[in-house]
């Protein structure tokens, strides 16, 4: 894993703070997510962030329902949410990450690759993901991260995700 650079530090006074574990963390829902990315109906994969620490990850969770829009067609009897959904949804999860870290709260993130990544399980409507991301590299214009999502403690697709920011 590599180590993160000095331009990560960041300053969040906003952020609720545990002071038994000198940790960070903060619940986020849905408004606040929107506030922090682009997405919208029905791009918008993550439903809630359960947990968060500034300049290190972020766990989100996505509720699959069969009323997503994709189930129409893939596959019309036998339900499974896309790989690249479930790709897609850790990244807005690392998303979040990102926009937290200091000169990047007027970025957006776009990929610049994915690698490692691998799907173990299917996921089916009735599914809640549970997606965490661990920042592994931040850069002025570039940012890498290990991100897993899972299905009641069972990896259904983990990789590394890279990304390439740019100005909104």
């Amino acid at each position: 894993m590599s180590t993160l650079t000095e331009e990560t530090t960041i300053n969040a006074p906003d952020l609720n703070t545990d002071d038994a574990n000198n940790n960070i963390s903060r619940v986020l829902m849905i408004d606040e997510i929107q506030k922090l990315l682009p997405h919208r109906y029905p791009f918008l994969l993550v439903d809630r962030i359960i947990d968060f620490v500034p300049n290190k990850s972020a766990t989100g969770i996505k509720n699959v329902t069969f009323n997503e829009p994709f189930f129409q067609g893939h596959f019309p009897n036998h339900p499974i949410m896309p790989g690249v959904l479930i790709v897609e949804a850790m990244a807005q999860v690392g998303g979040i990450v990102l926009r937290h870290l200091p000169g990047m709260e007027d970025q957006l993130s776009l990929f610049a690759g994915i690698d490692k990544v691998r799907f173990r399980r299917p996921v089916v409507p009735g599914d809640r993901l549970t997606i965490t991301t661990e920042l592994l590299v931040a850069r002025k214009r570039f940012g890498k991260m290990h991100g897993r999502a899972e299905v009641d403690g069972q990896i259904a697709c983990e990789g590394e995700l890279m990304f390439s920011l740019v100005n909104l």
